[in-house]
C-alpha cells in the first residue's frame, strides 16, 4: 500500500495549502521518547508556575495514541499571524498574536474543513483537531514533522519564515508518509537569552515559565510578584521580545487572514488611553480576541503594575 500513503499525503498537504496554512508536516503517532525526561525535569523544577494543568495527563501529553484511540499519524500545521501594522511606539504592548480574532476559532474551523476533506477524498478516517487546548506538545510534534527546529527561546523556528505563527494538529487513524526533522540553525546566537527582560530563558532551550512575561500577564491569576517591577518592558498581555530579536524573524511576512487584523482603535491607543480603558471599550476592542482570557480586571491589573 505504499502508493496510497503517498497519494493520501499529497491530498492532505494540498488541502492544507489551499486553506492558507504556511506549511504541513506529518509524523507517526508514537511516544515522544526524547521529550519525556525533559518535560519531567521541567515540571520537577516547578518551571510551570501556577500552570498546574501542565502536570496533568503526563502520559497523554507524550503519547497521542493514548489521547486519540487508534491514531496513526500526527498532522502538524502552521498558520502565520505576523501583522502588517503594529502598535505605535511608547504604549503598553500586546503580543502580536492577540491583535485580531481569537486564533482558536479560526484554526478549529480550518481543521474541521481539512478533516472533512480527508473523509470525502479518502474515506472513513477518524481524528481529532487540537489548537493548544489539550495535552499535546505542539512544538515537539511540529519539530518532529520537519516544520522547523525548537530555538533557544523554546519556540519553533523556521528558516524561511521565522516564528510568528500558530501551531495546530490533526491526529488521525490513517497511516501516511512521514517527514523527517530539520537541523537546528541557532548556532552560537544568544540574542533571545540576552534580550529577555525577566531572564526567563535560564539556559539555552529552557524557559522558566514562572518568570516569563506571557505567563505573568496571562496565566498568573494572583498579584504580580514585586520582583518583576520595572522589568516588564511595558508588556500588558503576552510578550514578543525573544521573537522580535531573533535574526530568523527578519524573514517574517505579513499574514493574509483578514480575521487576524486588529480592531481599528487598538493600534492608535496611547498609554493614557490604556490607563483609562473602560470595560465597555475593552469589550468593543477585544470582542472576539484572545485577550478576553485575562478579562478586563486582569488587563487593568497588568497596566496598573506597569504604571508603578
Amino acid at each position: 500500500m505504499p502508493n496510497n500513503k503517498a497519494k493520501y499525503t499529497e491530498i492532505i498537504k494540498a488541502e492544507a495549502k489551499r486553506l492558507g496554512f504556511l506549511s504541513c508536516g506529518i509524523s507517526k503517532a508514537a511516544f515522544l521518547e526524547a521529550e519525556a525526561p525533559r518535560l519531567e525535569a521541567w515540571l520537577n523544577k516547578s518551571m510551570n508556575g501556577e500552570m498546574h494543568y501542565m502536570e496533568n495527563h503526563f502520559d497523554k501529553r507524550l503519547d497521542p495514541t493514548k489521547l486519540v484511540e487508534g491514531s496513526k499519524s500526527v498532522i502538524s500545521l502552521l498558520l502565520n499571524y505576523y501583522p502588517e501594522e503594529k502598535q505605535q511606539d511608547n504604549t503598553y504592548k500586546l503580543s502580536k498574536y492577540a491583535y485580531g480574532t481569537d486564533y482558536h476559532f479560526i484554526i478549529k474551523d480550518k481543521l474541521k474543513t481539512l478533516l472533512h476533506h480527508i473523509q470525502e477524498e479518502i474515506g472513513e478516517v477518524d481524528g481529532r483537531a487540537f489548537v493548544d487546548s489539550a495535552p499535546v506538545l505542539d512544538k515537539a510534534w511540529a519539530a518532529k514533522s520537519g516544520l522547523g527546529w525548537i530555538g533557544k527561546h523554546s519556540n519553533l523556528l523556521t528558516q524561511q519564515v521565522g516564528s510568528f505563527y500558530f501551531i495546530a494538529e490533526l491526529i488521525i487513524d490513517l497511516e501516511l508518509e512521514y517527514d523527517s526533522r530539520v537541523t537546528d540553525h541557532c548556532g552560537t546566537c544568544t540574542a533571545c537569552i540576552d534580550a529577555c527582560p525577566t531572564q526567563a530563558i535560564v539556559e539555552p532551550y529552557v524557559v522558566d515559565g514562572s518568570k516569563c512575561i506571557s505567563y505573568l500577564t496571562i496565566e498568573l491569576k494572583d498579584n504580580l510578584p514585586t520582583q518583576f517591577q520595572g522589568k516588564m518592558d511595558d508588556w500588558m498581555f503576552g510578550c514578543d521580545v525573544c521573537q522580535d530579536v531573533c535574526p530568523w524573524n527578519r524573514f517574517s511576512k505579513a499574514h493574509a487572514e483578514p480575521l487576524f487584523n486588529p480592531h481599528p482603535e487598538l493600534l492608535d491607543m496611547t498609554k493614557k488611553d490604556w490607563e483609562e480603558i473602560t470595560e465597555e471599550t475593552f469589550r468593543k476592542v477585544f470582542k472576539k480576541s484572545a485577550v478576553k482570557r485575562t478579562k478586563y480586571s486582569g488587563l487593568v491589573r497588568n497596566i496598573q503594575f506597569l504604571k508603578k
